[in-house]
């Protein structure tokens, strides 16, 4: 079985809880203390568990707990985890080698492919024919390498690193005028230094330029050779499975990996306004446990729901057919049923496409009425639910749920 796990935290506002820690809040929102939480799910992205940990808890070290909980809880003998490169480490690798047997997804890390590149068993010819191959390395003995280039993802690359490496310009030309301007008590090099390394860390260009400082001297160019160097690695990443090529092909382990994004998903609808898991208030650490399995249920509800209705909303219905027919290197492409809803705004059967949010206040609209006598508020009465539109009335068709009148 494809089990899917990815580790995501949010910000607590409180100070009793004692799951509650300062840690890398990964919402951007510094200085409050946070609670992780794991979430595994089938391959399809439907949620299976949840498992919540101090907010200083890394990443990888959840990872044995969550393959634990797997084999006793849901009975499975094996599974293949997918997990990216800050969850499933090589140490978390090496205990899974060791464990039951079970498999797994991942990729490597920027500096674990340009030593592929230096031994040469990666090189850009590779993707003349074909935007994927299988590599071998005696780095990773018993393993698959799949090696991926996206020309999109290359241009994206090359523009921002061009972006990054003018912007750090701008700024060593402005401290290299400064520097200049200071005749009568020249700037310092231990000044200089802190200056521009300010720059540095603001940019992340530092290993692209060369810096001479002294004091009243401070000069700068750029690193052509380290610049060409991370060039060669535009576009490419590189997929690393346990898994053998009979039980899942290059294609499919490429698929896999990249079906992560379920996961980011589930994040994205209970961080977001659907669910709203934050900001964390409770107290205790069983309430605050308790909250976030409620919003993980209040997501697997919705999963199904926009599953079901998605005919009638602006999402791809068609999307897990031609998922397993794509490229799995390119970027996904709309089909055309869903660019068609997009345009015409319109279903196939004339009905107006909604988003998932505005659909269900379209359903909130139905009442239930009970009637009774103002004179005689004890007496009889009855209740009537209101007639459904069209509209209501196909979305409950495609939830399976009966229409009353």
């Amino acid at each position: 079985m494809i089990v899917l796990y990815d580790v995501t935290n949010s910000s607590y506002e409180g100070k009793t809880c004692p799951l509650a820690k300062y840690g890398y809040a990964k919402n951007g929102n510094k200085g409050l203390p946070v609670i992780t939480y794991g979430v595994i799910t089938d391959e399809e992205g439907r949620p299976i568990a949840v498992s919540v940990y101090p907010g200083n808890t890394g990443d990888a070290s959840t990872v044995s707990e969550q393959t634990e909980k797997l084999r006793e809880r849901f009975g499975l003998n094996r599974m293949v985890l997918v997990g990216d490169r800050g969850t499933l480490t090589q140490a978390q690798l090496d205990k899974m080698k060791e464990g039951q047997g079970n498999g797994w997804i991942t990729a490597l890390r920027s500096e674990s492919i340009r030593r592929l590149v230096k031994e040469g068993c990666l090189q850009r010819s590779l993707f003349d024919e074909k935007n994927l191959c299988e590599i071998v390395s005696n780095e990773y003995p018993g393993e698959r390498l799949v090696a991926c280039f996206n020309p999109v993802l290359a241009d994206e690359r090359r523009s921002k690193r061009e972006a990054l490496l003018v912007a750090t310009e701008k700024e060593l030309e402005k401290l290299s005028k400064q520097v200049l301007r200071r005749k009568k008590k020249p700037m310092k090099a231990s000044e200089i230094g802190l200056k521009a390394g300010k720059v540095q860390g603001r940019y992340k260009m530092g290993k692209h330029f060369r810096l001479t400082i002294e004091d009243g001297l401070f000069e700068w160019e750029r690193n052509t050779d380290t610049i060409q160097q991370e060039a060669q690695l535009d576009g490419i990443y590189v997929i690393r499975t346990s898994e053998s090529k009979d039980r899942l092909p290059a294609e499919e382990t490429v698929r896999r990996y990249k079906s992560l994004s379920h996961v980011e998903q589930t994040f994205r609808a209970m961080k977001g306004i659907d669910i709203l898991v934050r900001p964390i208030r409770h107290r205790t650490q069983e309430r605050v446990s308790a909250h976030i399995f409620l919003c993980m249920l209040a997501y697997y509800v919705q999963w199904h729901m926009r599953r079901a209705l998605a005919p009638i909303l602006f999402d791809d219905h068609e999307l897990p057919v031609t998922r397993q027919r794509r490229d799995p290197v390119l970027a996904a492409k709309a089909s055309e049923a869903a660019k068609a809803k997009k345009s015409s705004r319109r279903t196939k059967d004339g009905f107006p496409v909604h988003s998932f949010a505005t659909l269900l206040s379209e359903l909130s609209c139905r009442a239930r009425i009970t009637y009774r006598m103002i004179s005689d508020k004890a007496g009889p009465s009855f209740r009537q639910i209101t007639k459904p539109t069209s509209l209501q009335a196909k979305a409950l068709e495609l939830l399976g749920l009966a229409c009353s009148q």
